[in-house]
């Protein structure tokens, strides 16, 4: 009997932690000491210089994360993969910042012609090279397991225009509050998000990834209808947010700034970078099709006016 109660008392006690998954204190110390926060809590920036000095620790995290097998992934809960995920696309980005830096203006910077800096597949995970995209748009968002349009609010691509850069990690435990907290924070930042009497000015994530906002979280069918989840945090008053829901306010989508949100901003204004022709197909797919288009004619035209050239010459 003794024996049977010792077992459960371990059983109960082992099962909690395993499904609490990964521990990521290494990670939380290394945010706390090196993200500062805006003293509106809408934004923060990264000291890349710092996060450099203590790149054996970051190393080190990184270790862990891709010690961690597939299949005890796969024993945890939801929350805690959803918050390995995150923790782990915001660390390997700030990793591949801290490789070149300094001399970093935009993270776009470090893709080439053929690859953007999202598609390299430089990440150990799960037995295999992954890239910061496997990490976003399979793993997260292409799993269909968690199905969360606030994970653009944690996730984050080392730029001004981005969501805030979380300066604790994220955690099973308190995921959901968490999410919600940086999802209020970007859309209360009036300098990415805001409403007037010309309609709804909005951050370019709401258009790069509408889809996800209109796929039924929380009842939201609609863009406006998830704004309007969020009226506090936009500021609406009740006109603006039965607008929002009705669908009669006009959406504009603002520049996105792809500045390194390092502490010392880069002097260069907003960088153009180097980006891969088909990450700017994906993100703009109707000029990219008239764009294909034009190009396909012009090779076209030349390949006939070669031809003709021959015939004539014979």
């Amino acid at each position: 009997m003794l024996l049977r109660l010792l077992a459960f008392l371990l059983f109960s006690t082992v099962l909690p932690l395993h499904a609490q998954g990964f521990d990521h204190r290494q990670w939380d110390a290394l945010l706390q000491k090196n993200v500062r926060v805006a003293d509106d809590s809408n934004s923060s920036s990264a000291d890349y210089a710092q996060f450099k000095k203590d790149d054996a620790a970051l190393s080190a995290y990184a270790a862990q994360l891709a010690a961690v097998k597939q299949a005890e992934f796969d024993g945890w809960s939801k929350d805690a993969q959803l918050a390995f995920l995150i923790n782990a696309y915001n660390a390997w980005t700030v990793k591949l910042i801290v490789q070149n830096y300094p001399g970093v203006n935009s993270i776009r910077d470090l893709g080439s012609l053929a690859t953007s800096p999202w598609q390299k597949r430089f990440i150990p995970l799960f037995g295999a090279k992954r890239s910061l995209d496997d990490i976003e748009h399979e793993m997260i968002r292409g799993s269909g397991r968690y199905n969360d349009p606030r994970i653009h609010f944690a996730v984050n691509c080392a730029s001004i225009g981005c969501p805030a850069l979380a300066n604790t990690a994220f955690a099973a435990a308190t995921l959901d509050a968490q999410l919600e907290t940086a999802t209020n924070a970007f859309l209360s930042d009036l300098s990415r998000n805001y409403v007037d009497a010309k309609g709804a000015h909005m951050s370019s994530i709401f258009t790069w990834y509408r889809g996800d906002f209109e796929a039924g979280w929380r009842g939201a069918d609609t863009l406006g209808k998830f704004f309007a989840l969020y009226a506090g945090a936009l500021g609406l008053n009740a006109e603006q947010t039965a607008k929002m829901k009705s669908g009669e306010l006009a959406f504009d989508f603002l520049d996105y700034d792809w500045r390194l949100n390092d502490v010392k901003v880069p002097d260069a204004g907003v960088s153009t970078g180097s980006m891969s022709p088909i990450w700017l197909a994906r993100s703009f797919p109707v000029p990219a099709m008239i764009i294909g288009a034009v190009l396909v004619l012009l090779l076209y035209g030349i390949i006939r006016l070669i031809r003709r050239r021959r015939r004539k010459m014979v």
